[in-house]
């Protein structure tokens, strides 16, 4: 059973994962309340500013806050993109300037410049920044500074020359946004951590729900395997006894065959040929089930590879004849130090999911094809298969190994076979690998060390 423990990297990676989405979202909420708001505000501008006697001044304003509106929503359809999702953090800090630098202004061009009523609006800024956007300790105090700064150049600018009141409206103001920013950023700072603590506890949670769950899976599946095993037991015995008798039928019946017409007895004999074989070939396919009826799997011998491929084309050759052409290069007597019934299998599973890969691909130009390939080279007993089907797409690229992860349909497959590949060569001392360009091919190569005589 895999290790049901993740190490602090796997959360940290899951984390940022998890984190990167969530702040995406995060930001799609701010833009839509940005949008919004910002022009909503005209009801404050021509409420504090009406004209007259301030001619024009909401008017500014109004243009101001449709500007900016539609400065995020273009920030918004940036962010829906795939260059977009890559940067946010950096469209996030230039989305929060956006009404940050426009309230700023605002204060500046007003009549009270320092005492503005818009002050409060960088208030607001903030918290959204706390409660919507749930940035980090450094992206929250970074802003709470550039907030800070627009406010004090929006003033100093508006003012030219400070008064002694003036003084006294911008210290006031200083100090409860330095509050706000200092709220905001401790809030951030344990917001991340309590975040990071709940994900860290979820994440192994369900890890170890999905190992019982994996587990269950496998006992159910090694009690099926069982039964079917006893049921093709069975089976096995049941066919073995007509084919003695179809046999034993055969065999007189090639001795009658004197008694015919000459003209009669050549195509008699071929006739009785073609049974012969297709009787000996039930025979091969009825050995091979009682191996794995009966497997036994802890022997190792140096078990020959073209036997290996031949018993598993038998096995599978219903699914193959006719549909699918077959290319063979294997390396003369080459060997594999091995459990051959085991090595069956692991062939079974890469051929039938190479089989299923066509399957699920149109061919128009090319034929569906699988190349299956045996040589020795650098002291290793390489085994390849291959196929021009629709490969794998690098979404799976880290999973392909791991039990029960598959991307067929529900009842299509468990997705064992490739772990058991997996575990079949590690258990030979070999190394399975893969190479892939989804829509194009697929191949996978079993490495095994030479051992003895090759």
């Amino acid at each position: 059973m895999p290790n049901g423990t993740p190490n602090s990297r796997e959360i940290q990676a899951a984390f940022a994962e998890y984190d990167r989405r969530e702040t995406i979202s995060n930001f799609k909420v701010a833009c839509i309340i940005g949008m919004i708001t910002m022009p909503a505000g005209v009801i404050l501008d021509y409420s504090v500013y009406p004209d007259p006697p301030y001619p024009g001044l909401a008017l500014q304003f109004l243009r101001l806050r449709f500007l900016s509106s539609v400065l995020i929503g273009a920030f918004l359809t940036v962010l829906l993109t795939p260059l977009g999702r890559k940067y946010y953090r950096l469209l996030g800090i230039s989305l929060f300037m956006l009404p940050a630098s426009f309230i700023a202004y605002m204060i500046y061009a007003s009549p009270e410049g320092a005492a503005s009523p818009y002050y409060a609006g960088l208030n607001l800024v903030l918290l959204v920044l706390a409660f919507v956007l749930h940035w980090t300790f450094r992206e929250s105090l970074s802003a709470a500074v550039l907030v800070l700064g627009l406010y004090l150049a929006a003033a100093l600018f508006h003012l030219g020359q400070v008064s002694l009141e003036d003084r006294g409206v911008i210290i006031n103001n200083i100090y409860f946004l330095v509050l706000t920013g200092i709220i905001v950023a401790t809030g951030s700072y344990f917001h991340s951590k309590s975040r990071f603590g709940e994900f860290a506890f979820r994440y192994q949670l369900d890890k170890q729900n999905r190992i019982l769950k994996e587990t269950e899976m496998q006992l159910v599946q090694s009690e099926k395997l069982a039964s079917l095993g006893q049921l093709s037991a069975g089976i096995i015995h049941e066919i073995g006894n007509p084919l003695n008798a179809v046999t034993t039928g055969l065999f007189t019946l090639r001795n009658k065959g004197k008694y015919l017409a000459p003209e009669q007895q050549e195509d008699y004999a071929d006739t009785l040929k073609d049974v012969g074989e297709r009787i000996d070939r039930v025979k091969t396919i009825v050995s091979d089930l009682r191996k794995f009826a009966h497997p036994e799997t802890e022997s190792r011998d140096q078990v020959e590879v073209p036997e290996v491929v031949a018993a598993a084309l038998r096995l599978l050759s219903a699914e193959w004849e006719g549909k699918v052409r077959i290319e063979q290069k294997l390396a003369e007597h080459q060997t594999v130090w091995a459990n051959k019934n085991m090595l069956i299998h692991a062939l079974l599973n890469l051929l039938q999911n190479s089989i299923d890969a066509l399957k699920a691909k149109k061919f128009e130009k090319e034929q569906p094809t699988i190349w299956i390939e045996g040589r020795l080279e650098a002291g290793r007993s390489i085994l390849v298969v291959r196929d021009n089907g629709t490969g794998i797409e690098p979404a799976h690229w880290q999973k392909v190994f791991d039990p029960f992860y598959t991307t067929k349909d529900v009842g299509s497959g468990m997705g064992l076979g490739l772990a058991i590949c997996n575990r079949i060569v590690k258990d030979c001392e070999g190394v399975i690998s893969f190479a892939t360009e989804p829509g194009k091919y697929c191949e996978f190569t079993l490495a095994f060390p030479v051992k003895g005589q090759q």
